[in-house]
């Protein structure tokens, strides 16, 4: 037996590795994506007051931490018995929400994933990067750079700092947006949607200019996502809705505090990252911007709303796993197109941001993350402190999904090969890229995890060693 690793992953968020086993005639036997990192939030939190929580989480990730705020807030609302906020409020967490998506896709699509779809997946390592993207294709990567900052600003405005502020509160929001920086954002809004647009048209380009994108990393799936009345692609709130690989009802119409009832963890002894399943069958399923787009039945901006149809005249669904990134820019535009209505709403300047609360016991806060379902479940005792928490982010639901790709990649280019070029290897990591994952939201842990911890004193000599 021969072992392959990829150690690390490049270009995602977070810290992880693949590894293959081939047979003596250099035939794929396994590949498995290994998550290496440890994250303990959710023991983390137990003991903590409620309204602690929204903020705790977000350190979970650098990237989304806006989402595990919205979603934990979210959940913290419904253990307050808050159905509905002012109109101010949720109109502010949507321009939050919007922000967020917006720069996160923007980093993705341009940072991390074009520099191979613009230079090839056998190109010089040198060149497949953000530097080489910015001398190759200066204006692409310029506007890739300004389409994330305009998000991050969004953010700032609303949370006080670009990366782990405050804006949720139970009940509401905790700050209003002044007209000044209403004005700056509208300022710029414009060009926000021409870039987005852009981006659709390079997307779906590359896309479409190789009939072997069709099938890389190919697999058939269900997919999950919440959507809105009427079948209306919603990244805020919704019931959760999943059609299986022939685009036809798995469940619809759930509501989110039912999750538990159609989704069930299992755990495997390799990886610090759960495998999700759907109960009925035990299926597989996909989130994320191809699930959404393939989900919905209309967005609500109208110029993402006529890309989605030429997306979906394709097929549907589309199970290209490299069409997350032509789904994903279609999702931009939609952020921009919905950021501008929002600031043209009297609503989002206004000044009642809190409705009252009690104490209840449990709540349940699903999301759309930029990568996907995003759940956060907490259950407090008498003293409003946590005493449950569960969390199954985005990348975990996609964790057997994104198994079955490397896969499908390592048979297709690697098996029976005598020689194993670099080129060959990064098509497996193209797989793992077209799902965004956020490996550092995706860990957790269950049972006996062995861990070695040196206690040092101000010198930096070893006092004793800690071991489990």
């Amino acid at each position: 037996m021969t072992r392959i690793a990829i150690d690390p992953l490049t270009r995602v968020e977070g810290h992880g590795k693949v590894t293959l086993q081939l047979d003596e005639e250099n035939r794929v036997i396994e590949a498995r994506l290994h998550i290496v990192e440890f994250r303990g939030f959710e023991k983390f939190v137990q003991g903590r007051p409620y309204w602690e929580v929204p903020v705790l989480v977000e350190r979970l990730c650098g990237i989304c931490p806006v989402s595990h705020h919205l979603a934990s807030a979210k959940a913290i609302d419904r253990i307050m018995g808050v159905e509905m906020l002012t109109p101010t409020a949720e109109k502010l967490r949507r321009l939050l929400h919007f922000g967020q998506v917006l720069q996160s896709h923007a980093l993705h699509f341009f940072h991390l994933s074009s520099p191979d779809l613009l230079f090839g997946f056998d190109s010089e390592v040198q060149q497949r990067n953000i530097a080489g993207l910015l001398k190759a294709y200066p204006d692409l990567a310029l506007k890739g750079v300004r389409l994330r900052k305009y998000g991050q600003e969004v953010i700032q405005f609303l949370m006080g700092k670009r990366i782990h502020g405050t804006g949720a509160v139970p009940g509401g929001m905790n700050k209003a947006l002044s007209i000044d920086e209403r004005d700056r954002l509208m300022k710029d809004i414009d060009d926000i949607i021409e870039w987005a647009d852009d981006a659709v048209d390079l997307a779906r380009d590359i896309f479409l200019s190789d009939r072997s994108y069709l099938d890389f990393a190919g697999l058939s799936s269900s997919f999950l996502s919440i959507v809105g009345e009427g079948g209306l692609h919603e990244l805020y709130d919704g019931r959760l809705r999943c059609t299986n690989a022939m685009g036809e009802f798995d469940f619809d119409g759930v509501a989110d505090s039912r999750y538990s009832e159609y989704i069930r963890e299992e755990v495997k002894s390799w990886s610090y990252m759960k495998f999700p399943y759907i109960v009925e069958g035990k299926g597989m399923y996909r989130v994320g911007p191809l699930a959404r787009i393939n989900n919905c039945d209309r967005m609500a901006s109208p110029l993402a709303e006529s890309r989605r149809k030429e997306f979906a005249s394709i097929g549907r669904p589309v199970h290209a796993t490299l069409a997350y990134h032509w789904a994903r820019m279609i999702e931009l535009l939609h952020c921009a197109e919905s950021m501008r209505d929002l600031l043209h709403d009297p609503d989002i300047i206004g000044e009642d941001l809190r409705v009252e609360t009690s104490m209840g016991r449990e709540g349940v806060g699903v999301i759309e993350a930029p990568r996907g379902t995003l759940i956060h479940h907490y259950r407090i005792d008498d003293e409003g402190l946590v005493e449950m928490a569960n969390l199954i982010v985005s990348t975990t639901h996609n964790n057997r999904a994104m198994n079955e790709a490397i896969l499908s990649v390592a048979k297709h280019h690697i098996d029976g090969r005598q020689e194993i070029t670099e080129g060959m290897l990064n098509r497996i990591e193209v797989a793992i890229r077209a799902f965004d994952p956020c490996l550092s939201c995706a860990t957790h842990a269950v049972g006996k995890m062995p861990l070695k911890v040196d206690i040092l004193d101000h010198r930096g000599e070893r006092l004793c060693v800690l071991e489990s």
